[in-house]
């Protein structure tokens, strides 16, 4: 590839985010954001409310686990969607008498784990209550990772455990051992092998861009529902681009 060709590829890439970014900043500021995002409903995240507030009027556990990606590179994007899920959650079921556990398989991820714990304590003005167990490496590859979370299941009376980060096949040892247990998971990743044993064995999936909308349903901030209608409006402009080029190429015009 040539130099010119580099520096188009280079400019329609910025043209393509500088437009991504107008369509966020516009939705936002105009506040009609609520009233233009899709009111399709995605069962896994009423599913998920209801099982934080059972956890929390049983006085049983959450497992959170995030993950063995880190947060470089794409695993990364993966990650930090965990630890939004994490966040969400700890900040209402912190209130129970047994919080949440967060597992993690890399140390950087296991230390955002601890202060996002932290973090929700201290917004609930119970600083004193918090233990660094509660956010936890156990693995540092794949299969150890998953085999370490095991205790957290059978031992720590989780009622829920809810998957949110870069897995493999191996989240099927996770939601197995949540089955036997009668709790309910909840699972989502970046990873499409990790969707594929997911969609079979869990309560409720998140497949696809699905996962990637979290924030938008658990916190409903305007610029989240923005972001959602921004991604739905290009991705209509993307796909109408490539049918007018088929149809074009196919009638000889280009």
């Amino acid at each position: 590839m040539n130099l010119p060709a580099v520096i188009s590829v280079k400019l329609a890439g910025l043209l393509f985010v500088l437009i991504f970014l107008g369509l966020i900043i516009g939705f936002t500021l105009r506040g009609r954001v609520r009233t233009l995002v899709p009111r399709r409903k995605i069962l896994a995240f009423n599913r998920l409310r209801d099982a934080i507030g059972l956890g929390v009027e049983s006085g049983s556990r959450l497992h959170i686990s995030i993950g063995w990606g880190g947060l470089l590179g794409i695993p990364g994007i993966g990650s930090l969607i965990g630890l939004s899920i994490a966040k969400r959650v700890a900040k209402i079921a912190s209130i129970s008498d047994k919080p949440p556990i967060i597992t993690s398989g890399e140390g950087a991820t296991a230390v955002l784990s601890r202060d996002t714990m932290q973090t929700a304590f201290r917004e609930l003005n119970q600083e004193d209550k918090f233990d660094t167990g509660l956010g936890r490496t156990s693995g540092v590859t794949p299969f150890s990772y998953a085999a370490g979370t095991l205790p957290v299941i059978y031992d720590e009376t989780v009622s829920a455990t809810i998957v949110g980060g870069h897995l493999g096949s191996e989240v099927g040892l996770i939601t197995d051992a949540t089955q036997r247990t009668g709790g309910v998971s909840l699972t989502g990743s970046d990873n499409l092998p990790a969707q594929a044993v997911m969609f079979g064995t869990t309560h409720e999936a998140l497949i696809g861009e699905d996962y990637y909308a979290v924030d938008a349903f658990l916190d409903g901030e305007p610029v989240h529902i923005a972001s959602l209608q921004a991604q739905d409006i290009l991705r209509w402009m993307l796909t109408g681009g490539i049918l007018i080029g088929a149809l074009l190429k196919f009638t000889g015009l280009i």
